[in-house]
């Protein structure tokens, strides 16, 4: 299976070689046609979690945020493709194959992309240490950015326990996450055809599961501690689906967060300040900017 996935990749990049290197997303649709905004420069981007292989992706949203934003150095912080999904049943859009375009071209254009693998993306690992498609593949590395701070970057799987110990656990765990986010789909289905912005059940419910957020911080705190063994300033990974910048001992803690729930991205500036883009707020007050509405009515809505 995970063969296949690949082997769409791999048509994608050649029918990309084929043109004229120029990203096209599919034409959209009438209720998502909208005006390419102005681009933002970063110097380092860093995604995970993207999960392309499932329905619960938010390909179009992801689509538009490499759109709009670009940068010298992109982090693919692990889980870009479900695996674990498409072993079992085979689910591929034609949003997600803009999003493979869209970072084929961005990689055309000079964009530096590393691609770390995760747990779901983990066939990926057996390509480490090579350059695929002109993206570079790490089991990790250190990203040092312009203040000259230095981050260990990594998906942080190893520090799951119940990955390490117990995998089939983890799997019941994903079919159950992955009922939760079908229902979340189709919740934001109904918001988007009440002209309501984006909002995740998903996520609402783990932060309202007292286990949830105690898993989570007990998560953080664990790398944070790996981390203080290393000559580092902070370290940066995703994995847990919770977006996150927060000072724990000496460690910098930062976690990209996803694109299934929250639609977020960290991202470094010119001068290596870095923050946490919650894009699906940003893609909203934008649309509303542009309508001569006030974006704070209905962004703010949306949880962080």
């Amino acid at each position: 299976m995970t063969d296949a996935a690949w082997s769409t990749i791999c048509n994608l990049r050649q029918s990309h070689a084929a043109s004229d290197g120029d990203f096209e997303a599919p034409p959209p649709t009438a209720s998502h046609a909208k005006p390419k905004r102005t681009s933002r420069y970063h110097r380092t981007i860093f995604l995970s979690d993207v999960h392309l292989g499932t329905r619960g992706c938010k390909a179009e949203l992801l689509t538009d945020f490499l759109a709009n934003n670009d940068c010298d150095t992109l982090y693919i912080v692990g889980d870009m493709i479900d695996g674990w999904q498409l072993k079992h049943h085979w689910f591929w859009s034609e949003a997600q194959s803009a999003v493979v375009r869209a970072l084929l071209a961005k990689a055309d254009a000079g964009t530096r992309i590393i691609y770390i693998p995760g747990n779901h993306d983990e066939f990926m690992r057996a390509y480490i240490g090579r350059t695929v498609a002109g993206i570079e593949v790490a089991a990790d590395t250190i990203h040092e950015t312009a203040a000259g701070k230095r981050y260990l970057v990594l998906h942080g799987d190893k520090f799951d326990g119940v990955i390490a110990c117990a995998k089939w656990l983890a799997r019941v765990g994903d079919t159950a996450y992955s009922l939760a986010l079908a229902l979340n789909d189709r919740l934001y289905d109904l918001r988007k055809a009440l002209g309501l912005p984006y909002w995740s059940l998903s996520a609402f419910l783990k932060n309202k599961v007292k286990k949830a957020v105690e898993y989570v911080s007990s998560y953080e705190e664990t790398v944070a501690r790996a981390a203080t063994t290393l000559d580092v300033d902070g370290i940066i990974c995703g994995h847990i689906h919770q977006a996150e910048m927060r000072q724990i001992g000496k460690i910098l803690y930062l976690n990209d967060g996803d694109w299934v729930e929250s639609c977020t991205a960290l991202v470094e500036d010119a001068l290596g300040n870095l923050e946490i883009l919650h894009w699906a707020t940003f893609f909203i007050a934008s649309d509303l900017a542009r309508a001569g509405e006030q974006p704070a009515q209905k962004a703010a809505l949306i949880p962080a």
